[in-house]
């Protein structure tokens, strides 16, 4: 498939994602704007209330942090996503994992991911020796009511919240137990998108800590304005700080410019999905196209390779190809090749250079 065709069978994709986003009215589709416009001074005067409250005791308080006070699971560069993939997820996560893949990105909500099938592909890479469980970084997704259909949630939607993280966990821990003698942990837990009010997200973010290091190792946000990252980081109300950020990286959101920024200091690292089918511009631009020409790789690897360039990021890749993904794994390890190399040094720092002047991170 040539790189004009791969781009128009992911605008299909995404402009069905679009579709699907449009018409849910409570979740996703403008989650940045409902944030902050429905929180605005709730979000102010609720942190006023707590840091007021818990001021004495704040030097008593020990964060824990799984990236910073144990070894973290391995996240590679690469995450292959598994939403919108239906009936045929089992089969593409297990060619995935053929062609190399070791980090996969998945949730639990059953409207857009099917995580029994992910499970489902894992366990026969493993028992096939395809791949080690300790070799892989799995991540999943706590969904609120929101974003869920209400005919097919892995939980009750009347049951108090925290019963409803309870029962999702335990729904994703059955799904990714691979072997009786072993038990089952995920390796990152996403929370989908912050919930109405900051109480109920910290509540939410609260009962997933329980988990923390033994069945989760890391925690981490998605859909998510930076205000939300910065309470996680800072209040003394949360014990586990994210590890990851999950959003879209395309021009309505100005590619995340400052909340990529804030990751960084934090040491946060920044999962960026639409790559592809929201940057047709980017993928037509000038560094992009000089680096593709140069270290002879297709434009969505090129693409690819300068948002890994921007710094604590990681790439949601989609793709339903095998011969793609073994494409775009394959054209990491060139780049990464040529910018060691005397030739490709300064034609990166070019290439990279003029990426972030397009993208406004100068």
């Amino acid at each position: 498939m040539t790189t004009h065709n791969r781009y128009i069978n992911d605008q299909l994709i995404h402009s069905t994602v679009m579709w699907s986003f449009s018409s849910m009215t409570t979740f996703l589709s403008p989650i940045r704007t409902l944030h902050v416009q429905k929180w605005g001074n709730r979000f102010l005067s609720y942190s006023h209330r707590k840091q007021a409250a818990q001021a004495s005791s704040l030097k008593a308080v020990k964060f824990r942090s799984f990236a910073m006070d144990a070894k973290p699971a391995p996240m590679p560069k690469l995450l292959y996503g598994t939403a919108w993939k239906k009936d045929a997820t089992a089969d593409l996560v297990f060619t995935a994992l053929k062609a190399g893949f070791r980090g996969i990105d998945t949730a639990a909500q059953p409207r857009h991911y099917k995580e029994h099938l992910v499970g489902a592909a894992v366990k026969q890479a493993i028992s096939l020796g395809i791949a080690k469980r300790a070799d892989l970084f799995i991540q999943t997704k706590f969904t609120s009511i929101n974003g869920q259909d209400p005919d097919d949630l892995p939980y009750d939607p009347n049951a108090p919240l925290q019963e409803q993280v309870h029962t999702s966990v335990a729904s994703s821990l059955r799904n990714f137990t691979f072997s009786d003698s072993e038990t089952p942990y995920i390796d990152s837990l996403v929370l989908h998108s912050p919930l109405d009010t900051l109480e109920d997200t910290a509540q939410v973010w609260k009962t997933l800590e329980t988990y923390v290091p033994q069945r989760i190792r890391q925690l981490g946000i998605s859909n998510t304005p930076l205000e939300v990252v910065k309470y996680l980081c800072t209040s003394p109300d949360i014990t586990v700080r994210p590890t990851c950020v999950q959003n879209r990286f395309y021009p309505a959101t100005r590619w995340e410019v400052d909340l990529r920024a804030y990751c960084r200091e934090k040491g946060i690292t920044f999962q960026t999905f639409w790559t592809l089918s929201g940057n047709p511009n980017l993928l037509r631009s000038r560094p992009v196209q000089m680096l593709a020409a140069s270290a002879e790789i297709d434009l969505p690897v090129a693409l690819y390779t300068l948002v890994l360039g921007l710094e604590g990021t990681v790439v949601l890749d989609g793709t339903t190809s095998e011969q793609h993904m073994k494409d775009d794994l394959r054209g990491i390890g060139i780049v990464s090749e040529f910018t060691q190399s005397q030739q490709g040094q300064p034609v990166w720092a070019k290439c990279l250079g003029e990426f972030k002047a397009l993208i406004g991170e100068v």
